[in-house]
């Protein structure tokens, strides 16, 4: 079974071994057909502006799968096909499917990240286009073996630096080293990743562009229409607008309609009167939260992991926090309470621990997929 053989997979490397996923695709790659592919990487706004542009291209009459990590609630979240999650017999028939194709020396020793790579792309087999999410690299992930039409290049910031770099410089030069053969970039917080993006251009002998320059007028009427039709944030109508510009790129038309069902559960997303959930977990995702909900004050149900720069993201939050209620979570990477508690106090910020929902208050759950995997799980009876 697909869900035993993945929970013997451990989900967390302290290193990564870069050989490992080139050397298992390069030994079936024979055997696979590969779709024509879109690869979106950058820091945040990945999950979105996939979704997006994988709903318009199905709604434009093409077969789209769309690979994006991680998943909250149940794996299947990882694998969407034709505006569907792959249900269990599908990816039980792709595992299946796998095994053969691997050695069982080679299936036994892909990461997690990297065995459901392959299997997505085993399940993708008949699409006509895939978007397919990076994980948290660029030249050297698990997503960047497989040949590509285009690149979308989300905003890039700090994220993942024992893997990546501690510089913007080092990030953003690792990331844009996987683009092959163009990319759109959307708007950057820093303006070191454009000038990068030239230096890597120039060297490659390839085009990238910003996504404006595929944008018109009506493209920007459009996308308002369709954002407050789905009540987008600003960021989400970013990532929109992105997603637009890819498919003037590959010359597909659109209209409104063929976003409407395109948003992805669990980005600022308003799970009941009083509750909003977002699985964003670093500084440029707190922005963005204060930029969207700005003018109001909530109660921050809130955890972090220790690699991740909770003092910043929480010194940035606190005007819309109203006091912290921390959330357990059981992960061997969560900061130690003590650590949290000292930021707490040197920021002023009330805190608590997290209980219940109460009725008469506003909440912003908040902090990384495990906060809120474990609030829907334990708390939401929605």
């Amino acid at each position: 079974m697909l869900q035993d053989f993945l929970n013997k997979k451990p989900l967390y490397y302290k290193e990564i071994d870069y050989t490992r996923m080139p050397k298992a695709y390069n030994s079936i790659k024979k055997q696979l057909t590969l779709p024509k592919i879109i690869h979106i990487i950058g820091t945040n706004g990945k999950g979105t502006t996939g979704r997006f542009l994988a709903e318009a291209l199905f709604r434009a009459n093409y077969n789209v799968g769309h690979y994006t990590s991680p998943h909250i609630l149940h794996f299947n979240e990882r694998i969407w096909i034709n505006a569907k999650l792959a249900n269990d017999t599908l990816l039980e028939e792709a595992h299946q499917k796998l095994l053969t194709l691997l050695t069982q020396e080679m299936a036994e020793a892909l990461s997690y990240f990297e065995y459901t790579t392959l299997l997505a792309m085993v399940v993708f087999q008949k699409c006509d286009y895939v978007v397919l999410e990076a994980g948290l690299g660029g030249e050297h992930d698990a997503t960047a073996v497989f040949e590509n039409i285009l690149t979308l290049v989300t905003p890039i910031a700090q994220d993942h630096e024992a893997f990546l770099g501690t510089t913007i410089q080092e990030i953003a030069t690792t990331k844009l080293q996987a683009v092959q053969t163009a990319a759109l970039l959307a708007e950057q917080p820093f303006t070191e990743v454009y000038t990068l993006a030239q230096e890597i251009a120039d060297k490659k002998g390839i085009c990238i562009q910003s996504y404006k320059q595929y944008l018109t007028q009506e493209d920007y009427h459009q996308a308002q229409k369709i954002a407050d039709k789905l009540t987008l944030s600003s960021y989400l109508q970013e990532n929109l607008l992105v997603s637009i510009a890819a498919l003037h790129y590959l010359h597909v038309s659109y209209t409104p309609e063929s976003f409407s069902h395109a948003k992805l559960f669990g980005r600022l997303t308003q799970l009941s009167k009083n509750v909003i959930i977002d699985v964003g977990h670093n500084l440029l995702a707190a922005k963005a939260l204060v930029k969207s909900l700005q003018g109001k004050q909530y109660i921050l149900v809130y955890n972090s992991y220790k690699d991740k720069n909770y003092s910043e993201i929480l010194t940035c939050l606190k005007p819309l926090i109203k006091r912290v209620e921390i959330l357990e979570i059981e992960d061997i990477r969560k900061v130690q309470e003590k650590d949290l508690h000292e930021v707490m106090k040197h920021l002023a910020l009330p805190y608590t621990s997290f209980e219940t929902i109460q009725e008469d208050e506003e909440y912003l759950v908040f902090g990384s997929f495990s906060v809120i995997e474990k609030f829907l799980k334990e708390y939401h009876h929605g």
